[in-house]
């Protein structure tokens, strides 16, 4: 990947990741060795968003009623890769506290599942989130994560 344009914009209270945190997972996520996907660029923005503006986006979009963990848009998926990730930090934080992982680590996952999603992955069918779930893992342990589905049922 030569370029990430990154732009992160907030509207939630308590502590994200710093701005080269964010890059070094994106960055990850990008590694065609392990994504087996090549582009060239990415125009990303990361928003970090509290529950109510969580539960907004997702009723307008997916029409739920209830704030989810990561919302992805995708604008461009060709040799270069466009769109949003929203993350709802209080979900995040929840999340994290229930399955007993750390919230920097549970962000990290879900960022990279964004990011996935930008590239085309997805989990529509068994086959497809298994693919998504291995190349998660394989990005989280390149950046020393644990493998977050290892304590699932």
């Amino acid at each position: 990947m030569k370029n990430i344009y990154l732009t992160i914009q907030s509207n939630t209270r308590g502590a994200i990741p710093v701005r080269a945190t964010l890059r070094r997972w994106i960055h990850a996520a990008f590694d065609s060795k392990i994504t087996h996907k090549k582009f060239f660029e990415a125009d990303i923005t990361v928003r970090f968003v509290n529950g109510k503006e969580g539960r907004a986006l997702n009723g307008t979009y997916r029409k739920k009623d209830y704030a989810t963990n990561v919302l992805t848009f995708v604008y461009e998926q060709d040799w270069r890769c466009v769109g949003d990730i929203v993350l709802c930090m209080p979900v995040l934080r929840q999340e994290a506290r229930e399955q007993h992982k750390t919230w920097r680590a549970h962000c990290a996952h879900l960022l990279i599942h964004g990011v996935l999603h930008l590239q085309g992955f997805d989990h529509d069918n068994d086959a497809d989130a298994r693919q998504m779930e291995h190349t998660e893992i394989a990005v989280l342990g390149v950046l020393g994560y644990p493998n977050p589905y290892q304590d699932r049922d």
